[in-house]
């Protein structure tokens, strides 16, 4: 590990300390994503060492190399080489307490994470993976990450932390499987036929125009918005949603079909539209946690207009149980773009980023174990990610505050992100919240908070 200094932050190259010279082949799902980095940001309510965090993390690279390489063009598509360049970790010291921190999580330029330059590390000399180190006023701790896509999805990113966090407590790291041909990988793995859908379009050269601009104008065209949830009010909202449906619903169906419906009413948009839940496709598969790469699907749903909350999330339910015939599209994703070609693939556009049509689309991170990750025995207060661009109706599900109730963030265009904030939009959002139910300590500190 090398350091230099300034007056106001450190910055040092974390490595493993030895290079595997592996090469990681990345496939066309891969390619896809070449151009998108990942942001998030942990709070921590105590100081954590940085010293025990470096080597931990040099541990940790040392287990998934990847994270710690560059990227480059092969003759077959874009690889991934496990060269040990390194990790840059910078810490500094940062004026705002943990509330204002948090007030200020979701800002692109917050200055809690040090977004991966995604378009240009193809020249192969810049880091795949960030790591900024805040000490608040107060005590506490920011910890801002940022990934390439191309390394992998949410499952690959956190499998790399648990690894850190283990290596920091001196425990047994996690099993992984570096899948170092990831097209063989699904080859393997992936049913003979799926559902047949593509799960992104090629727009005209005048839609592609306009999909430029909404990249160019999203800072100025946009505001995100973060709600919270409490445990009360979800379990008051799923109680009527499936007395409503007549069956069981999940958490996370009841969520995603109030939220939409929420924002649709407020928009008093009458109109039928497409809705996109991105899905991790282990656990449909039976594949390892520890399989690293983008193994993801998407749940495509055609809701009707003005469609009631609990008839949608009824929908959703019935899209993942159907999902590995009805939904996964992984296989006829990769044979057309195997056959369109990589040079054109830039050209293709996810069918969630429809901002025209006003397509929703809805991750939910709620399982993927954030506020499990410790460090120096401490565990998270607060998660959220943290989008270098903000792209209208793009939203995110995570657990709440010290992992209790839930945090939506969400992108949408200015004056209907301010409604949402507003007396409307709380009594849409929240009605079955009781006028006398205690918020979270560090809920009440922010003040945007919906």
């Amino acid at each position: 590990m090398t350091s230099t200094t300034t007056t106001t932050e450190r910055v040092r190259t974390v490595r493993a300390g030895t290079a595997t010279g592996a090469v990681i082949r990345c496939g066309v799902s891969d390619a896809m994503l070449a151009e998108l980095a990942v942001s998030v940001v942990f709070f921590y309510d105590h100081p954590l060492d940085e010293e025990r965090l470096a080597a931990g993390l040099a541990v940790a690279l040392d287990r998934i190399p990847m994270f710690g390489g560059r990227l480059r063009g092969g003759a077959d598509g874009l690889e991934i080489v496990c060269s040990d360049a390194g990790v840059p970790l910078v810490s500094a010291d940062a004026p705002e307490t943990l509330g204002e921190a948090l007030g200020r999580m979701t800002l692109a330029a917050s200055g809690y994470v040090d977004h991966v330059a995604a378009q240009a590390v193809h020249e192969g000399e810049l880091p795949l993976f960030t790591v900024r180190l805040s000490r608040l006023a107060d005590g506490g701790t920011a910890l801002g990450c940022s990934w390439h896509h191309v390394l992998g999805d949410v499952q690959t990113f956190m499998t790399l932390m648990w690894a850190w966090s283990a290596a920091v407590a001196g425990e047994e790291l996690p099993e992984v499987l570096e899948i170092v041909d990831r097209e063989a990988y699904l080859e393997s793995v992936l049913p003979a036929r799926d559902s047949g859908r593509l799960g992104f379009r090629i727009p005209e050269p005048a839609e592609a125009e306009l999909l430029a601009k909404e990249f160019a104008v999203a800072s100025r065209a946009n505001r995100t918005v973060q709600v919270y949830f409490t445990d009360a009010e979800v379990a008051g909202l799923r109680a009527e949603f499936e007395e409503a449906a007549g069956r069981r619903l999940s958490v996370n169906d009841v969520l995603c079909a109030h939220v939409v419906s929420a924002v649709r009413r407020l928009d008093e948009d009458h109109e039928g539209r497409t809705l996109v839940l991105p899905v991790n496709v282990r656990r449909h598969l039976g594949l390892p946690d520890g399989g690293l790469g983008n193994v993801l699907g998407e749940i495509v749903l055609s809701c009707p207009a003005d469609a009631e909350p609990a008839a949608l999330a009824a929908l959703i339910r019935a899209g993942v149980e159907g999902f590995l015939t009805e939904h996964l599209s992984l296989r006829t994703n990769r044979d057309f773009l195997a056959g369109l070609g990589r040079d054109r693939l830039r050209e293709c556009v996810p069918l969630g980023f429809d901002p025209a049509a006003k397509t929703f689309t809805l991750s939910t991170w709620s399982r993927a174990g954030v506020y499990e990750l410790a460090f120096d025995g401490h565990r998270p207060i607060a998660f959220s990610p943290a989008a270098s661009v903000q792209l209208p109706w793009v939203s995110w599900l995570v657990e709440g505050f010290e992992g209790r109730g839930h945090l939506l963030t969400i992108s949408l265009p200015v004056r209907l992100a301010g409604r949402l904030r507003g007396e409307a939009g709380q009594a849409l959002l929240h009605p079955h919240r009781a006028v006398d139910e205690q918020l979270p300590e560090i809920a009440r500190q922010m003040k945007k908070l919906a």
